[in-house]
């Protein structure tokens, strides 16, 4: 089971469209979803009362090859599913240069030929994940999930939009205005396409995530026909600064178990050791 809704075409009218969906009540926000209701992303469901409330652990992974971090994946899946040792996880890295084709990529998605992938030290790997092609790479904050869903978040597209609400809020931390766009996936700003989301679940536990943009070099996109063509950014050039991915580890990581309705586990020395080797 995936999820692939993945954008055809975005518009000037679309994104401003897109905003007006979203507004504020009091100090909570609101937006309309999919299925023509309002739902609130602030105040908890009742399986997410102190009593039931899961726990998350988070691997900063720091830099990694795009395969190494697909075998963790899977090795994290398989004890997550288990769930004898394994809590909901989420694993954070940043890969080098590497274009990923989902199982909806076709050919004529890559631009760029084998000389200049190879001249730009850029590899290419199939994955499981729902979509078509996209780009990771230095200065790009890649999140996966490995969480079950079962029994009380049994929703893929709810699942999506609950990570880019994540996405948004974090995103809002920095005072970046984004926004999800109704029949798509991702989050995006008025200058672009900020953050991609490609998702793979098995037997409701979920694996691949989320791509943000933070310091990426934009022009690595022009390897691919990236989300049909649409133009995508970064939160450097949203803020005109350089901001570290630590900093927006930080918040992802808050607004994941904000939004999800889940308590950090405590990191202790030997447990981040194992995460670092």
């Amino acid at each position: 089971m995936q999820n692939q809704l993945f954008p055809l075409c975005v518009t000037a009218s679309s994104v401003r469209r897109a905003r007006k969906t979203w507004h504020r009540r009091g100090s909570e926000r609101v937006r309309a979803d999919c299925y023509n209701k309002r739902t609130n992303f602030v105040k908890a469901e009742p399986h997410m009362t102190a009593t039931h409330t899961r726990a998350l652990r988070v691997r900063r992974l720091g830099r990694m090859e795009y395969g190494a971090a697909l075998k963790l994946q899977k090795e994290t899946e398989l004890a997550v599913r288990d769930g004898a040792q394994q809590p909901d996880t989420l694993l954070l890295v940043e890969h080098p240069h590497v274009l990923t084709l989902g199982r909806c990529a076709s050919a004529s998605a890559l631009l760029a030929a084998p000389e200049e992938l190879a001249a730009r030290g850029v590899t290419v790997c199939e994955t499981n994940r729902g979509g078509k092609i996209t780009y990771h790479g230095d200065g790009q904050l890649v999140g996966y999930p490995v969480i079950k869903l079962s029994p009380d978040r049994e929703d893929v597209h709810r699942y999506v939009r609950d990570l880019e609400e994540v996405l948004i809020r974090a995103l809002a931390d920095f005072h970046i205005d984004s926004f999800p766009i109704k029949g798509l996936t991702g989050v995006h700003t008025e200058r672009g396409k900020v953050a991609a989301i490609g998702v793979h679940i098995a037997r409701w536990v979920t694996t691949h995530g989320f791509a943000l943009n933070v310091t990426t070099d934009l022009s690595f996109f022009d390897l691919i026909v990236a989300c049909e063509g649409e133009p995508v950014t970064s939160m450097k050039e949203i803020l005109g600064r350089e901001i570290s991915l630590g900093e927006v580890e930080d918040r992802i990581i808050k607004r994941f178990a904000e939004v999800f309705g889940m308590r950090l586990e405590p990191v202790n020395s030997q447990s981040y050791d194992q995460c670092l080797h």
